[in-house]
């Protein structure tokens, strides 16, 4: 800390964890962090503990390719991410932390006559919500992005693109510290290097969490977890239709600004923005088997790269420099898991695939009011466990970043 500008550090370190708490919330990443940050600001509860197994954002919310956008398929699904894209705007002033927020504007790329007409009936299910999105042609593509190819090399023309307006990139781990920060100012504890060991139930009740450092006693649990969630659900006796399966991406070495949109081909595989340090960060399609890892592998970046090189031939010369993965937690619909479960105080955020990220304000607040009021906010009434034995799917798997 510099003495002619002290600044106190982004969270204090509690010596302990204290025997009891009005709620726990397990998993410090994004979603976490933030149901703790409104909580707190929102209904006053201060009486909370966050508790990460690894350091904060070091599972999905550091993991990722920091998208936002709300162009989805379904009536659930655009309602949900509308309000969540309303929330970042505003994130970097309820900070006061440089989140490095930048409206972008989003382009999906349809390659055939199917993905342009589904790229049409997404634009209108957006414009009936009130979302900015169109079809627009392979001309408007090359105009906005002009070292883009629209032949891809002849083999995968462009033939139009679904454009989002508010498609937007953020900085990923500064969203953690800043959600972090603003709820342990308000007195919430963060208890990192704090692994969950069990979870205590009695007459299918919430009664404590054991941890690495401790027993503690509640009467509420948030589970945030991501890729980590079968093995909470074990705890607590409950199955879930998740499967986890790893998601890769990949950094480049900076360049000078090029790349303005955030370009996304479902067909290739592709997606891609340039930061404003200057890298282009790429990712691809979820790895088709299921396996609880975060390893990286050679397949995945000389494939990704070959997809790039035909959208961009121009990068031949252009070096990676980094390549990372994530767990991701998917469910049959494409659609989170959340809210309420069958054991009372037990509350369940999860299933959220490769689309985390941007959910993670509505998330937080959502959650927030589903804790204080032990009722399901209305924008989660249909994403709840319950759905998968009652076969009401939401079917958002069009409006997926890439195809999976």
């Amino acid at each position: 800390m510099s003495k002619s500008y002290p600044e106190p550090r982004m969270f204090t370190q509690p010596d302990r964890l204290k025997s009891s708490y009005d709620a726990v919330i397990i998993g410090g990443g994004g979603h976490g962090l933030a149901a703790a940050y409104y909580l707190s600001r929102d209904y006053g509860m201060t009486n909370l503990a966050v508790l990460e197994r690894s350091y904060l954002g070091s599972g999905n919310t550091g993991r990722n390719t920091t998208i936002i956008r709300s162009n989805y398929l379904t009536p659930e699904g655009v309602k949900f991410y509308d309000e969540s894209v309303r929330l970042w705007q505003d994130l970097s002033q309820d900070f006061d932390l440089n989140l490095f927020y930048s409206n972008r504007g989003h382009f999906t790329l349809a390659h055939t006559d199917a993905a342009v007409r589904m790229m049409r009936w997404r634009a209108e299910v957006n414009k009936h919500f009130g979302i900015d999105s169109e079809l627009v042609s392979p001309t408007e593509v090359k105009k906005a992005c002009p070292p883009l190819d629209i032949t891809c090399g002849g083999r995968h023309p462009v033939l139009g693109a679904l454009y989002h307006a508010p498609g937007s990139i953020a900085r990923h781990d500064a969203v953690a510290w800043g959600y972090g920060r603003g709820a342990n100012q308000r007195g919430v504890e963060i208890h990192q290097q704090t692994e969950v060991l069990g979870i205590t139930i009695k007459s299918d009740r919430i009664t404590g969490v054991e941890t690495s450092r401790g027993t503690i006693s509640t009467s509420r649990v948030l589970c945030a977890v991501a890729g980590f969630t079968p093995r909470l659900l074990q705890m607590v006796g409950l199955r879930s239709p998740l499967s986890i399966h790893p998601l890769q991406a990949m950094v480049s070495e900076p360049m000078k600004p090029w790349l303005d949109p955030i370009i996304v081909s479902g067909s290739l595989h592709v997606y891609v923005s340039q930061t404003a340090r200057g890298e282009l960060v790429m990712g691809a399609s979820l790895d088709p088997y299921e396996l609880h890892s975060t390893r990286s592998t050679l397949e995945f970046v000389e494939g990704l790269a070959a997809h790039m090189l035909e959208l961009f031939p121009c990068l031949s010369h252009v070096k990676v420099v980094r390549q990372w993965a994530g767990m991701a937690d998917m469910t049959p619909d494409f659609a989170p898991i959340m809210g309420k479960t069958p054991i009372a105080g037990f509350y369940l955020d999860a299933g959220w695939g490769t689309w985390g990220f941007k959910a993670t304000p509505v998330c937080g607040k959502t959650m927030a009011y589903t804790i204080a009021n032990d009722r399901n906010h209305d924008l989660i009434q249909n994403f709840t466990l319950d759905r998968f034995r009652q076969y009401e799917l939401i079917g958002e798997k069009g409006a997926a970043s890439v195809g999976h």
